[in-house]
């Protein structure tokens, strides 16, 4: 039995079924608190949850375990990833002294984030993703943080070609507050957030959430702290050889929404990119094909 390569907040996703009354009651306090509640010893982290030490044995064995140890190393390093910076990020690849081009090496990482990615998103979560995106009786509000509001921004530019009632929040905490002022009940906030998660942005999703907006999150495989709050969340696996996260795997998922509220609003979407069209033509913003 090999240390699984899912985090163990998948892990118990993936198995929850398998898993007995007992060993359920121990995996929602983790998943309550996580990483936390499982982070000390297992005679404390037994009496913590209100479970048998048993209990707790069997259950990260079913999650692919030897046992509690390496159960709970599992969940230090995952901490550590979480806060990790980019000269650590380095450190972590570098002393693999790999063999192969650099090149290559990237190339197998993202392939293998896309693959593990687009293998973790529930097919169902995604649908009822894109019906929010795509319901235009409501505003759809869009934001990122320092580093995925390059990724805000990419998504703004498309679905407010896909339909309207589209705001892009600002870069600027700070002006927050007046587009909460307008946020509603049924409203949706697509949001993105990667390690190291950004403190603002939690607390913008609790202030949606409270005024009745339902939050859709794109995060890492870690997940951002918003996960616990959000509607539906979406794991992208972002490391690669670098001192810097990979946003590829984040950008396929999010075009593949697009795509997907895209079909969702047609043909009231064909309609308007055709609007838009001629829009352009009379702004002769862009050149045509063999134009002068």
């Amino acid at each position: 039995m090999t240390q699984p390569s899912s985090t163990v907040r998948e892990l118990i996703r993936q198995h929850y079924s398998d898993l007995t009354q007992s060993e359920r009651k121990f995996a929602n306090a983790l998943l309550e608190n996580y990483p936390a509640a499982g982070l000390a010893s297992i005679t404390i982290v037994a009496g913590q949850t209100g479970v048998s030490t048993p209990t707790i044995a069997r259950m990260v064995q079913k999650l692919g375990f030897k046992g509690f140890p390496q159960f709970h190393k599992a969940l230090l390093k995952e901490l550590q990833a979480k806060v990790s910076g980019p000269t650590e990020r380095r450190a972590n690849w570098a002393t693999e002294a790999p063999e192969s081009h650099l090149l290559n090496r990237f190339a197998k990482a993202v392939t293998q984030n896309i693959q593990t990615t687009f293998s973790n998103v529930p097919s169902e979560a995604f649908d009822a993703a894109a019906h929010l995106l795509a319901d235009t009786d409501h505003t759809l509000f869009i934001v990122g943080g320092r580093i995925t509001h390059a990724l805000a921004d990419y998504a703004f530019t498309h679905l407010q070609a896909v339909r309207p009632r589209v705001i892009h929040l600002t870069s600027s905490s700070a002006t927050w507050p007046h587009y909460l002022l307008d946020m509603e009940r049924g409203d949706t906030l697509l949001m993105f957030d990667i390690r190291r998660y950004e403190s603002n942005l939690l607390r913008l999703a609790e202030l949606a959430r409270d005024r009745g907006v339902a939050v859709v999150l794109i995060t890492d495989q870690w997940s951002s702290p918003v996960a616990e709050i959000a509607t539906h969340s979406f794991n992208c696996w972002v490391e690669i050889p670098s001192a810097w996260d990979s946003n590829v795997s984040t950008l396929m998922l999010l075009e593949a929404l697009i795509s997907a509220t895209q079909e969702e609003a047609w043909p009231n979407t064909k309609d308007r990119y055709e609007r838009l069209d001629r829009l352009f033509e009379q702004t002769r913003l862009f050149r045509k094909p063999g134009g002068a």
